[in-house]
């Protein structure tokens, strides 16, 4: 794959310092693209991140905020586009999931995933746009959750569902200033998320995969650097399911 697909290239990556972001910033920055890595807490990862990306194949800047906050996200974008001037590329990708049964699920558990999952989408998506333009991506990281749901996640599962629901309204329109608008919904990628899955959690699920094996944020990553790229010129308003044919629809 070409090393330049986004040379020149300005890209946010919110929960960019582990798992699927992580995947994505080094992606893009190994082709070309000046990234924005958005984290809440952990310094010292998200400055390896930078660190790597610096040693090996380019440069971005740590943007520390919590996407929940629109304060914070204002300082962030700010701090970016002052940097960069514009932006070509946001990937709303920060989350959070519990693993509960509805009936477990309180008040506070289900306001921190509503706003830290879809209410930041807002928050991220109407500071950036002012920065973009004719040409630009928006990409959103949604679930196979939002379509088949979830007995240990129904906050989660609406949350992702409500994030396909606004990318494609945000497609139709932002059609007319030529901004393409997509999302990626993996299905069980292994990251922090399934940390606490057995061994035999895992292999139950392995066997659920037609292609039976678990997902790697490289697999989410390739996705999106193709939306993300000018070989994707005629797609918008549409989800990418990358789940190895667990769930096909």
């Amino acid at each position: 794959m070409s090393k330049i697909m986004l040379e020149g290239k300005k890209a946010l990556i919110t929960g960019a310092s582990r798992g699927i972001g992580k995947a994505i910033a080094l992606s893009f920055a190994e082709n070309g693209a000046y990234v924005g890595i958005n984290y809440k807490k952990s310094d010292k990862k998200a400055q390896g991140i930078l660190n790597l990306i610096k040693k090996k194949c380019g440069d971005g800047l740590l943007l520390k905020g919590d996407v929940s906050n629109p304060d914070d996200v204002k300082k962030f974008v700010k701090k970016f586009a002052d940097k960069t001037k514009n932006i070509d590329i946001l990937v709303n990708n920060a989350g959070v999931y519990y693993r509960n049964s509805f009936e477990k699920i309180k008040q506070k558990t289900w306001d921190e995933v509503v706003s830290t999952n879809l209410s930041s989408c807002f928050y991220v998506t109407k500071e950036v746009i002012p920065f973009m333009k004719s040409g630009s991506r928006i990409i959103f990281v949604s679930s196979q959750m939002a379509f088949k749901g979830s007995p240990h996640g129904s906050d989660y599962a609406a949350t992702k569902a409500g994030m396909l629901g606004f990318m494609r309204s945000l497609a139709l329109e932002l059609a007319a200033k030529k901004i393409l608008v997509n999302a990626v919904a993996p299905g069980t990628i292994d990251t922090d998320i399934i940390k606490d899955y057995t061994k035999d959690m895992k292999q139950k699920r392995i066997n659920e995969i037609p292609l039976k094996r678990l997902g790697k944020p490289e697999d989410i990553a390739n996705v999106c650097l193709f939306l993300a790229s000018d070989m994707c010129s005629y797609i918008t308003g549409e989800t990418i399911n990358i789940n190895g044919g667990l769930y096909i629809h």
